[in-house]
Order: C-alpha cells, then sequence, then structure tokens
C-alpha cells in the first residue's frame, strides 16, 4: 500500500487529461473546451469534463465526478483502489494535449451566459429544441408556447434546448438540454428556472431539480393560475437560496404552500427534507409532491402520454 507522501504525489502529478488521452483514447473537443473545463468525447454521447487545472473531472450525463483517482475506477470498473494507483504511477509528469488549447483560447473573452442567451432565438413549433422537447420529451404544445411567451426557453447550438435562471428579471445562468448533452453555459450564477401563469399573485410554488420535470409537472397539472413551477438545476447555491427566500416572503404574505416536487431517489428525498426547512423557516406551509418510486416528473408525462396513443 502507498504511502500518504506517494498518494499525494499521484494526486498532483496525474492530470485526468493525460489519462483520459492515453489511458481510455478520449479524444480533447477543442471547439468546444475552455482553460476552466476541458470537454473529452469517446463514442456517441460519451463526455467528460476535465476542471481544477487536471485535478478534477464530472460526467455531464450522470452524478459521476472525482479525482484522478475516481477517474481511472470509473474508466475500468473492477479495479482496487491499489490497482488504480499502479496505473496512475506511469502517468506521473505526462503532459496532456490541452495547455496549446487554453493558449489559443486565452485571448478571446468568453460571453457571458446572458450575452449568449441574447444571440438565440425563440423557440418556435418545428425547430429542433421544439421538436426535442415535444417528440422526445412529451412537453405539450401549450406548455411550450407559453414558455416562449415568457422566453423562459430558447433554440441553443446543435438542437438543444436552452433555460433561463433569472435574478430581477436578468438572465443569470442558462442550463442546456439535448438528446445527447446535458449541461450548462460557463460562467453563470443558479437562481431559478421559473414557469408559471403567477405574474402578480401568487399562492402555490412547485420546486423542482431540471427545467424539463418543471414543464412536466406543469403539464400533468395543466399549468393553474397563481402556481410557479421553479427547478434549482440540481443542488441549491448562494442564489438559489435568495431567490428561495424571496418566493417564500411572498408565499408567506399570500399565505400560499410551498411543494417540494423533487425527484424519488436518494437525492430528490435530500433536497425535499432541505425545502422543508426552509418553508419551515419562513413560516409558510409545506407539501412533499413525490413521483412514483425511481422516477421523476418527467417520466410520468412521458408514461401518461405512451398510455395515452
Amino acid at each position: 500500500m502507498l504511502d500518504d507522501a506517494e498518494l499525494d504525489l499521484l494526486r498532483r502529478g496525474v492530470s485526468c487529461a493525460a489519462v483520459l488521452e492515453q489511458f481510455a483514447g478520449w479524444k480533447l473537443d477543442k471547439r468546444e473546451s475552455t482553460r476552466g473545463a476541458l470537454k473529452y468525447r469517446r463514442g456517441r454521447g460519451e463526455i467528460i469534463i476535465v476542471n481544477h487545472e487536471g485535478h478534477g473531472w464530472w460526467d455531464p450525463t450522470s452524478e459521476a465526478k472525482g479525482d484522478v483517482f475516481d477517474l481511472v475506477r470509473h474508466l475500468a470498473a473492477g479495479l482496487t483502489f491499489g490497482q488504480a494507483c499502479t496505473v496512475l504511477q506511469r502517468f506521473i509528469g505526462v503532459v496532456p494535449t490541452y495547455p496549446a488549447v487554453s493558449r489559443e483560447r486565452r485571448p478571446k473573452p468568453r460571453a457571458s451566459p446572458a450575452e449568449r442567451w441574447d444571440g438565440r432565438p425563440a423557440i418556435r413549433p418545428g425547430d429542433p429544441a421544439w421538436r426535442y422537447l415535444g417528440e422526445q420529451r412529451a412537453i405539450p404544445e401549450a406548455i411550450l408556447a407559453l414558455a416562449a411567451c415568457h422566453d423562459a426557453i430558447r433554440c441553443g447550438s446543435h438542437g438543444s434546448a436552452w433555460f433561463a435562471h433569472r435574478a430581477a428579471g436578468a438572465v443569470t445562468h442558462v442550463e442546456v438540454r439535448s438528446p445527447t448533452y446535458k449541461g450548462s453555459l460557463t460562467g453563470g450564477r443558479k437562481t431559478l428556472f421559473r414557469f408559471g401563469k403567477a405574474a402578480t399573485s401568487l399562492r402555490r410554488v412547485a420546486v423542482l431539480e431540471a427545467p424539463i420535470d418543471a414543464l412536466s409537472l406543469a403539464a400533468l397539472e395543466q399549468a393553474p393560475d397563481k402556481v410557479l413551477y421553479v427547478a434549482t438545476g440540481g443542488g441549491m447555491g448562494p442564489g438559489t437560496l435568495v431567490a428561495v427566500h424571496e418566493l417564500l416572503t411572498r408565499l408567506r404574505e399570500a399565505g400560499g404552500i410551498l411543494v417540494s416536487a423533487a425527484d424519488a431517489n436518494e437525492a430528490g428525498d435530500r433536497f425535499s427534507l432541505c425545502h422543508a426547512e426552509l418553508a419551515a423557516d419562513a413560516g409558510v406551509a409545506f407539501e412533499r409532491l413525490r413521483p412514483p418510486e425511481g422516477l421523476d416528473w418527467n417520466d410520468v408525462l412521458l408514461a401518461q402520454s405512451r398510455s395515452t396513443r
């Protein structure tokens, strides 16, 4: 077993990017990479993002992430920790290709999520984002039309749908979804994705994890008036907490209710407990609206859509 000094040498001396390039045959997507987020691809839909100057990584198509030890065991399932260390020893000091990419891109500051949002068209019937959400996610046209009217979704690049997080009406963050990609535009600050008819009156706020789930629950409930469907984009950071507290203040004044509609799994239940604590602290009524075990609200909407065909 390696001692602490040897483990630290592997942790500091081996780049996740080098492991992907030379051990697993992944290729750097130079066009989609930035200095702080290197996008590697292999097969169709396989993506790994390397961050933290090569010392961290995450998979935007799943919840997998970690350091270089976790990466080797993610790529070669079944390796023990000791075997992973043996693999990593030959990569100490190996230089990946990304420094050249970083130097090439450094002179070009990337546009902010708000600027990039402004450059994209609104969704409309027949465009790739509309078809993806309507055909593959079963979001009804009436919901998509209302989302377009409220400028909640725009048509992104490569057929993706872009979902805006806003604070005081300004776009602060953009989530990106397509049949093959799940991620966000870089440089944003998460607040909340919002959808609903509650412009002034607000009696109920449903909190979900993903914008597509928020649209799905709205479709299932037929988007009643005075209800706002919001999505946190996963965990709740500082900007999200500020936005939730503002909504709780409005709910308390209106005698409304906060509904946690997070996914029916362990992570969703943890989020729900957090939502319940926030509601209790604010003196607002709370309800847990849980989909069937192991599902999210888009799963429920898809099942309903298939059953009515």
